[in-house]
């Protein structure tokens, strides 16, 4: 299948808009730090999907033919997922944010330095991931009457997501509000680097107080986030394995693409978190779903299209927000 890794021009161009979007983010929308409004953060996630989007289109366009189609429907089947498991996590950035009381116009901030290095944490998983993959298909074998190739990597990560979506089905909400976040070993690692002043000093990492230079609360709340993202990519990355294992640009560009959006998302989500409390029930399915096409993908009578499975993962993370809004839980009807 044409690798879309070989082709140059895509790659120039996927750098050229992640760096010109982030420099714009950076340097012209967000260089003082102030609260997002719902207005702001909703045209930023609108500005990111349609980026997202185009760029798929472009994709179907320069690939060759007869795989066009295919390779759409696995950035879009990666990009949803990838979109659908981090909404989870930002559940979680929302009370990392609230244990630490940081300001709301410190928020931006925080998230875009998360988010720098999430992108440079997942181009080692993927790349790093999917050389593993191809050095660990066992020899061709027949079982049940069909020749099959099967891939110790990708079935250990099948089961792995059945377990992990099990388990995600049957989580207590409440062990996340009431975790002590200042134990976290992102947050132990700045304490015995760095002494921390106990105040923020506005949107600076570091400051002086009696002639000596301290980290503010500030750069502990990023190295919270930072590991706590790379907790949530050991699901995620996984995940996206089963919709492109061989194409390491495809599952990247989607990847962070869906990433670069979560900013803009987390600001929406703060303020109608309400409206996604059954998602977690959707995306155990998903996960389970993933991981079971990970494990039979090695025959060929059970193989799952790429269009199947987007369009399976599309009808779960739809009706599961429908759920969300029919029959809220609880809590999410006191929050409304």
């Amino acid at each position: 299948m044409d690798n879309l890794i070989n082709h140059p021009g895509i790659i120039i161009g996927f750098s050229a808009i992640v760096l010109f979007m982030l420099l714009l983010d950076l340097g012209i929308f967000n260089k003082k730090s102030h609260v997002i409004s719902n207005q702001e953060a909703a045209i930023w996630s609108l500005v990111w999907i349609a980026i997202s989007m185009i760029f798929s289109i472009f994709i179907f366009i320069v690939t060759d033919e007869k795989y066009a189609l295919e390779k759409f429907s696995q950035y879009q089947a990666a990009y949803w997922i990838e979109k659908a498991l981090s909404v989870d996590n930002l559940f979680v950035f929302i009370l990392v944010f609230g244990y630490f009381n940081v300001p709301r116009e410190l928020h931006h901030k925080v998230l875009f330095w998360g988010i720098i290095g999430a992108l440079l944490m997942r181009a080692i998983f993927i790349f790093a991931g999917v050389s593993i993959i191809n050095l660990t298909y066992l020899p061709e074998m027949n079982l049940f009457g069909q020749n099959v190739k099967i891939n110790a990597v990708l079935t250990i990560f099948g089961f792995f997501l059945i377990y992990a979506g099990i388990k995600s089905w049957f989580a207590n909400d409440k062990d996340d509000h009431e975790k002590d976040f200042s134990k976290s070993p992102g947050a132990q690692v700045i304490h015995k680097i760095f002494k921390v002043s106990d105040n923020y000093q506005g949107s600076k990492f570091f400051t002086i107080e009696n002639g000596v230079k301290v980290a503010t609360p500030l750069l502990v709340v990023v190295a919270v986030i930072e590991f706590t993202d790379l907790i949530f990519a050991v699901d995620s990355i996984p995940a996206i394995f089963a919709i492109a294992p061989d194409d390491p640009f495809i599952l990247y560009t989607s990847n962070i693409f869906a990433i670069l959006g979560l900013r803009s998302l987390y600001f929406l989500l703060a303020n109608f978190i309400h409206m996604f409390s059954r998602l977690k029930y959707g995306l155990a399915v998903i996960l389970a779903f993933i991981g079971f096409k990970m494990i039979v993908s090695a025959f060929p009578s059970l193989h799952i299209s790429s269009p199947l499975s987007l369009s399976i993962v599309g009808s779960i993370l739809i009706l599961s927000v429908l759920a969300s809004i029919l029959f809220p839980t609880q809590d999410a009807k006191k929050m409304g």
